[in-house]
This record gives C-alpha cells, sequence and structure tokens, in this order.
C-alpha cells in the first residue's frame, strides 16, 4: 500500500486498526513542522527533540485510548499538544527566553553597537537582561506572539496557524503585549535608551 497519496484521515484509519507504518508515515509527514515549532519555543535542538517524542507517545497514547475525535484537524490537535509540551517545559524550568539567530548566538547580545565603551557595554547589557525580564512577566499567550513576531521573525498568519488561533487574535495578542510592556516600563520607570 502507497501512503505518499493518503490523507492524513485515512492514515490515522489505518493505524487505529493496527497498521504501525501509517502513523510512521504521520510523523514523517509532519515531523518538520512539528519539531520547528517545538525549536522556536525552546531554542534548543536537544530539548525540542525530546519534546518532539513525548509530543508523539502523548499521540499515541490518546489515540490508542480511542479519546482522539479530530480526524480532519489531525496536525493542529498534534500543534497544540506540541506547543501545550514546550510551554509547560519553560513552566517546569522556570527558565528565562534565550533567542538565537541562526548562528545560535543570543538575539540580545547582538543589540550592543560596535565600538562601545565599557560603561556603554554594560549598560546595553543590563538594558537587554532588564527587556528580557520584561518580556517574562507577560502572560504567556502575549509572550509567545511577541517572541516568535519580534525574534523569530514569523508572520501573524504563520503565528496564528502554530498557535491555533485566528490571525485577529495573534494580532490582538500583540497589541496587548506591547501595551504591556509599555506599562511595565512606565511602573519601573525606566529608562530603556
Amino acid at each position: 500500500m502507497k501512503f505518499n497519496h493518503i490523507s492524513d484521515r485515512e492514515l490515522l484509519q489505518h493505524y487505529v486498526q493496527g497498521n504501525e507504518a501509517c502513523l510512521e508515515m504521520l510523523i514523517k509527514r509532519h515531523k518538520n513542522k512539528v519539531f520547528t515549532s517545538i525549536y522556536l519555543i525552546v531554542q534548543d535542538r536537544y530539548i525540542a527533540e525530546d519534546i518532539f517524542q513525548e509530543t508523539f507517545i502523548k499521540v499515541v497514547q490518546v489515540m490508542r485510548s480511542g479519546k482522539y475525535k479530530e480526524e480532519d484537524k489531525f496536525v493542529p490537535w498534534v500543534m497544540r499538544i506540541a506547543r501545550n509540551m514546550a510551554i509547560d517545559y519553560f513552566r517546569k524550568s522556570k527558565r528565562n527566553v534565550m533567542i538565537t539567530g541562526e548562528d545560535g548566538e543570543d538575539i540580545f547580545a547582538r543589540m550592543e553597537i560596535a565600538e562601545m565603551n565599557r560603561e556603554e557595554t554594560l549598560i546595553s547589557n543590563q538594558t537587554n537582561k532588564t527587556v528580557r525580564q520584561l518580556i517574562e512577566m507577560l502572560p504567556e499567550e502575549q509572550k509567545m506572539v511577541l517572541v516568535l513576531r519580534q525574534y523569530a521573525g514569523l508572520s501573524f498568519k504563520e503565528i496564528a496557524a502554530m498557535t491555533d488561533v485566528s490571525i485577529n487574535t495573534a494580532l490582538g495578542r500583540m497589541r496587548y503585549a506591547l501595551t504591556n510592556l509599555r506599562k511595565l516600563i512606565m511602573e519601573k520607570e525606566l529608562n530603556l535608551q
């Protein structure tokens, strides 16, 4: 049986009937999208791989228990599980978000201007640290949209698909995130210039 031209729904049905190869095909088919969404959140390849495996273990458990009912919404369902597991990882580790570029370096570290003197470098480093702390204070949904938009460079359409919300909801969360950041800056009487 060729599985390349078969729908996710049909693969799910065959898997539930005992054909393990169908689950493997589903995982291969959607691995890049699911893994990338996890990686964008955790920013660590090894942790992302662990969460990816845990995501599909949970998928298998739910499917084997007979509780899976969203046959036409398989990918959004898996993405939601993956996203929630990545967010849970952050909650458990209470880790600060570190946004890295393609070269693996912290983007905040790049904010340093060339030829800064020692005092300017210290001030810049403190500002970057303060911004990270303020971002951590945002509600989870707002923080997610802000990080994915500003630091991962995703479009609002991509963010909406990844977080399983409408584009308007993603835009609204970004607006609230920026408003809340401004309020936090004013409350703490910070000068981030």
